[in-house]
């Protein structure tokens, strides 16, 4: 599987370890009344689903950089790529 790293072009997947669903940029506050109950489901709870899905991946064998990548869990297609810190501003931004 290839994938159009943003900054450096085509990369086999080979350099990347998958991290899990994307969902996990959003960190719950670790402080308040049930901070235990969320940060357990942030851990533990996840959707195993069919078709197109967020994922992060980490670019261990290159620049070290956070990708979240749009992928068909069906078919391996990747739709998009883009930096998790791009992501996270636009977030941020309301965007």
């Amino acid at each position: 599987m290839i994938i159009d790293h943003p900054l450096l072009g085509p990369r086999d997947s080979d350099e990347f370890t998958y991290l899990g669903d994307a969902s996990l940029l959003d960190r719950p506050d670790g402080l308040g009344e049930d901070a235990a109950a969320r940060f357990a489901e942030y851990v533990y709870m996840r959707d195993n689903p069919a078709g197109l899905h967020r994922e992060l991946w980490f670019h261990a064998a290159g620049d070290l950089s956070w990708l979240v990548v749009t992928r068909n869990t069906a078919t391996h297609e990747i739709t998009a790529v883009e930096l998790a810190s791009d992501v996270t501003r636009a977030r941020r931004a309301g965007k």
